[in-house]
């Protein structure tokens, strides 16, 4: 990757910065790291192998969850599972559930304002079916403005809500989390990076919640903290069902309409939903090792969009690595490592995490298997850097989105996994202990948050891009310098996780010792 003269890295001396005292910093330089990561590791796919299977994988989309679409990317899944030596390939399945939505439109004071529907909006419950409409005229009524602000005690029944999206978790509020940083180019430790805003905690629950409660008709959300497109496509917010109805318009459309408003103003909106039962697919492989202890490296597959950073760059880091791993143990003379490795795709990440409950009870909380998964590799997101313009454009960047890693290793594993940070570099990095995280948020915001709920040792990388709920999320946006550094970071890390005893692998063995 070409830098600039601004990118260009500089010592911790050269730049001042009141939150590194927060932060453990290494003094290797990028040229250093690059150095140590000579080795090449022999059959681990290539930049472009990666690429050709992140080609393949967005050839399917839209990849949602019981559609055409999500049902060939798991039978590709399975084929490639199949083609790397991998046994006992299969689908994991539970029932999720596939919404739609049509005829939907917004008109604010007879003025008709470009919308798109609020994904798993107009739902009669958490596991209902069926067909809802707000009928052919739609429904009119009055509207407030509640801005950014909660509803409180103000008078929204029989009204739309009017109310401002917000994006609730910078980096910066990660910082009480974060042990390691990996930033040589001080992508990080800047008030932009460390400020910007991602689509990860949002306000849409409370506001959604709270108007529901009051007795208001639907929302109208503006994107106040998007780039100018309303084809946000937001996950189902399973504690959250969304009975009543609502619609995104963009920043520029809101400032239109509020200026428009007075106490007399009308909307009306027109929109219907359908609701279906589907059989959802998650697909797995093994690859069979000495002891039934089971190393487990994850992605998703589905997506709601074209999908191409989230997640076909993850599916993509799974199938590379289960190739790896399968021609290894193709070659003569090979010796079973010590561990068995198991290799999943999810579906359900957008329709309600139906799948990953149901593994979670399967594999760990009731282990009606008899593979005992002793520690998790997540992979998610490999994605260019992504900020808004002064006029609202999406501008993306010729660098990677800053990310995180939570874990919760023990500590001679955590002195690993920040070393290979910096072998491999994987810069723009931040190393997020995930035990408080977990406790505080009841989950980490990732794919691996069930697996680790549950009590199994977890490395989680992933990056928040603003465009990976939309359909900008094409494959320009992937940072292809950073597929096969990924890919050997977890390599790396997975031969570690296989010569450490299953019982010392965790946060809660201190120092490696057993439990």
């Amino acid at each position: 990757m070409h830098h600039t003269a601004h990118d260009r890295p500089r010592t911790v001396r050269r730049r001042t910065a009141t939150l590194a005292t927060a932060l453990v910093l290494t003094a290797i330089s990028p040229t250093a790291a690059s150095a140590e990561s000579a080795d090449p590791r022999p059959g681990l796919a290539s930049t472009t192998q990666l690429m050709n299977t992140i080609r393949d994988v967005i050839g399917f989309a839209p990849r949602s969850t019981g559609s055409v679409g999500g049902r060939r990317t798991a039978d590709y899944v399975a084929r490639r599972f199949r083609a790397a030596g991998l046994s006992n390939v299969h689908f994991e399945t539970a029932t999720s559930y596939a919404w739609a939505a049509k005829d939907s439109s917004l008109s604010v004071a007879g003025r008709t304002v470009p919308s798109f529907p609020v994904s798993h909006s107009l739902i009669a419950g958490p596991t209902a079916t069926g067909t809802r409409t707000l009928g052919p005229k739609g429904r009119t009524a009055g509207i407030v403005d509640v801005g950014g602000r909660g509803i409180g005690s103000t008078d929204v029944r029989g009204k739309w809500v009017l109310f401002d999206l917000k994006f609730e978790l910078p980096l910066a509020a990660l910082i009480p989390f974060t042990t390691f940083l990996w930033d040589p180019y001080f992508r990080i430790l800047n008030t932009e990076a460390l400020f910007a805003a991602n689509p990860y905690l949002t306000n849409q629950a409370t506001v959604t919640d709270q108007a529901t409660k009051a007795g208001a008709v639907g929302v109208i959300g503006v994107l106040s903290d998007y780039f100018d497109s309303n084809r946000y496509r937001n996950e189902y917010y399973r504690r959250s069902p969304m009975k009543i109805p609502g619609t995104w318009i963009t920043k520029k459309a809101g400032a239109e309409v509020r200026s428009r408003l007075t106490t007399s103003s009308k909307a009306t909106m027109r929109l219907t939903t359908t609701r279906s039962a589907v059989t959802a697919r998650t697909v797995v492989g093994f690859l069979p090792g000495r002891s039934k202890d089971t190393l487990m490296v994850q992605s998703h597959h589905d997506s709601q969009g074209p999908g191409a950073v989230e997640d076909a760059t993850g599916t993509s880091e799974v199938i590379a690595l289960a190739d790896y791993y399968g021609a290894q143990a193709k070659k003569r003379g090979y010796k079973a490592r010590q561990k068995t490795m198991m290799f999943a795709t999810f579906d359900t990440h957008f329709t309600g995490y139906q799948q990953h409950q149901a593994f979670v009870k399967k594999y760990i909380t009731d282990r009606a298997t008899p593979y005992n998964i002793v520690a998790n590799a997540t992979i998610e997101h490999v994605g260019k850097r992504a900020t808004v313009d002064k006029d609202g454009r999406l501008r993306v960047h010729d660098d990677h989105e800053p990310r995180g890693i939570f874990e919760n290793l023990s500590v001679p594993l955590k002195i690993a996994l920040d070393a290979a940070i910096v072998r491999r570099n994987l810069h723009t990095t931040a190393v997020l202990n995930s035990t408080l995280p977990s406790k505080l948020l009841g989950g980490i915001p990732t794919d691996a948050s069930f697996v680790l709920q549950a009590g199994v040792p977890t490395i989680s990388l992933i990056a928040g891009p603003l465009y990976m709920y939309d359909d900008a999320d094409t494959i320009d946006k992937i940072d292809q310098t950073q597929l096969r550094p990924v890919a050997l970071f977890f390599a790396d890390m997975l031969d570690k996780l296989d010569a450490t005893a299953s019982t010392t692998i965790g946060q809660g063995s201190l120092l490696g010792l057993k439990k």
